[in-house]
């Protein structure tokens, strides 16, 4: 399967039951992050950035204080990808020890 092909909704379906943090809101991978405090946040946000650059795949987020919002889908595929994906497993590993706000 090509990096950037769109995924089936039964395809989504079986990723996301292997990302237990993540759900589908408007067609994008969403997971909500919250830490103690600014600097932790903005921490998290910068691992992510990192490997965003890396898989030349970056998502739409925001940050407020302590919490990160995180959406993900492929905007030049027209969906979600395995791309889509790997960002969220890097997510992951950024934001271990981070809690849902």
């Amino acid at each position: 399967m090509a990096r950037d092909e769109v995924l089936s909704d039964d395809e989504v379906t079986a990723r996301l039951g292997e990302h237990p943090e993540w759900s589908l809101v408007d067609g994008k991978l969403h997971r909500e992050l919250a830490f103690p405090g600014f600097g932790e946040a903005f921490a998290c946000m910068t691992r992510i950035a990192l490997a965003a650059e890396k898989l030349d795949h970056h998502p739409d987020w925001s940050n407020s204080w302590n919490e990160v919002v995180v959406d993900i889908v492929n905007h030049g595929a027209g969906g979600l990808t395995e791309r889509c994906f790997s960002l969220a497993a890097a997510v992951d590993r950024a934001a271990a020890g981070a809690t849902r706000p």
